[in-house]
Order: C-alpha cells, then structure tokens, then sequence
C-alpha cells in the first residue's frame, strides 16, 4: 500500500508549488500522525516509512524543481513560533523537542489526548534549509541553541520577554527551573542525542522507535508539561526531522557514488561547491536559502563511506528531515 494515489500524484507533478506541497505535507501528516500499536510500534513506523517511499521518489525524480519554493510556500515551524509569542498574550510556553519528526507526532497526540489537554492545532510544518539545528536557531533570532542556556538569549531575538534554557537533563531535572515565569522557552536535546548516539550502522533506527515509545508516553515529558501553570498556552515543535538512512537503497552507479562521497563525505549537506554533475534527474541540488547556499543530497539515497553511511542523519532533502510536528495545546 502507498500514500502515492493519483489525486496526489497529479498534485506534486501539475500543481503550483504552493498546492503540491501542501498536498504533500497533509498526506504526511495524515500517514504520521495516527495512533501507533502499543505493541512493537517499530514495525508499523517502518511500515509507514515504506509507504511514502513512492512520494519521496516521485519528488526527487520528477518533481525536484519543488524543492526551490520550499522554504517560500511551506509554513516554517520557526515563523509559526514567532507568530505565536506575538499574538497570544503572556502565560506562552514553548517546548523544541530536538530533531522530533513527524514519526514521533503520534506518541505526542496519543498523550496529549489520554491526560486532558485541549488541542487547538496539529499540524506538518517546514524546517529551515538546512533542517539542522543552528539554521532552526537563527531564525528565532539566537545565535546558536547553547544561546537559551541560563536565560542567555538577551533581548534581541524574536520571542521577547521569554525565559530561555537548553538542555539534555533530566525530565524532571527542568521541573524547579520553569517556576512561576509567565513566558518560557525550552529547548530539550533527548532525541536529537540519541540520533548521534545511535547513528553508527546497525538497528539504530529499530532501538530509536523503542526508546520513543519509552519516553514520549512517560512521565517525565508529561510532569514537565504539568508545572505550566493553568491556563497557559503550549506549543510543542522541533528544529527539524531526520533520515532513517539505514533504510536508505545505496547509489548503484559507481560515478554518482564516488561523486557524492567525494561532496558530502558521510554527511547530508555541504557548503562547499562540488565538482559539476551532469545527471537527470539529479542526485543533489544547490538551493539558496535564508540561511545562505548550501548544496544537498536529493531523495532518499546512501553510499559506501569510511565506517559505513549514518544509519540516522539529517540536513538533506527528504521529506521526513524537512517536515516536523508543530502542536498548540493547553489545559
């Protein structure tokens, strides 16, 4: 079974940019967002992986020039944060679970719902390009992520009056710091730190899904969400999603495989210019971005490096590392 039915087929290829991604971002989302199995819900997010697999590859193959309207036509979860501190009144929380994907907005939802909370939105939005974490950062207006730490982020970024902090603590290790500030911010490192830790070939992927079903649903997450006071508005996002580049086929031809190996070495997206490539369709892309110009791997693709491919990356184009969950709540 595929997400790639013709109604959305003939919206990605006939469509105005503005239509194809949004088309494509509801079929994530829908695909994404439904309740898991509370038994071995790896299997079934590798299901759902399986099938946008003919998405992604009809984008990267027929619909690449997509990708230059991307950060012009998809809402960014940045600027959605940005509007959210300027339009709701103080009592505003927001939580940046690093590196979440659109995988994990199930486990999210599921909660959410279970203890009460009201739903005002939920929805796929865009990273910045690159989907990495400084790029997410300036766009709030900080320097870096280590900037919200100790409530460092002074008074010229874009969420004014926020309490800040970024860390890989504890859950309940953040309980004392939120207090009675009326507006925060909190940046939290957990799944993007697995990522890393995990990336090393192997069942990376698999244990990641694990240790998602462990924590999403827990306690601590969840108490952490408790100490907002009543009545305060939350919103829960992330920086940007990530590859299961484990699952990833490897380039067949053996130029295009060195040719990515000598630009990208084992990472998703470079800054320096690689040496021209001349295949249709292609197998990266240059975009100019807000964030400068960079150049990324195109599509769901993986190739022999020193001490084997990541099997979990991000910064390329692929649809699960440029959309992520963006969910307003309150109690």
């Amino acid at each position: 079974m595929s997400v790639l039915d013709e109604p959305v087929r003939n919206a990605v290829l006939s469509s105005p940019p503005k239509e194809a991604w949004e088309r494509m971002c509801s079929t994530l989302w829908a695909t994404f967002s439904a309740p898991l199995p509370p038994h071995h819900p790896e299997t079934e997010v590798a299901r759902r992986e399986r099938v946008v697999g003919p998405l992604e590859l009809l984008l990267s193959s027929s619909a690449w020039e997509l990708w230059a309207a991307f950060e012009k036509v998809v809402p960014r979860a940045s600027q959605a944060l940005i509007e959210f501190w300027q339009t709701t009144g103080s009592g505003r929380a927001i939580l940046i679970l690093d590196a979440v994907s659109l995988r994990e907005s199930a486990w999210l939802l599921q909660e959410a719902k279970q203890r009460g909370y009201k739903l005002h939105r939920a929805s796929a939005y865009g990273s910045e390009i690159p989907s990495d974490t400084t790029s997410f950062a300036r766009a709030l207006g900080f320097s870096q992520r280590s900037a919200l730490e100790n409530n460092g982020g002074g008074n010229a970024h874009r969420l004014p009056k926020a309490r800040t902090e970024s860390t890989d603590a504890a859950w309940d290790g953040c309980h004392d710091w939120i207090g009675a500030s009326p507006d925060i911010v909190l940046w939290h490192h957990w799944l993007d730190q697995r990522i890393h830790q995990l990336s090393e070939p192997g069942d990376g992927f698999h244990r990641l899904c694990r240790e998602a079903q462990t924590q999403l649903p827990s306690a601590g997450p969840w108490k952490l969400v408790e100490h907002l006071p009543p009545g305060r508005r939350l919103v829960i996002t992330s920086d940007h999603g990530y590859a299961a580049s484990g699952l990833f086929p490897d380039v067949a031809d053996k130029d295009q495989a060195n040719w990515l190996k000598q630009t990208f070495s084992s990472q998703r997206f470079a800054k320096k210019a690689p040496a021209a490539q001349t295949w249709v369709p292609p197998i990266a892309l240059q975009l100019l971005s807000e964030h400068g110009s960079n150049h990324f791997v195109l599509g769901r693709r993986k190739w022999k490096s020193a001490g084997g491919y990541p099997t979990l990356a991000h910064g390329g184009l692929s649809l699960l590392e440029v959309a992520v969950p963006l969910i307003e709540l309150s109690r």
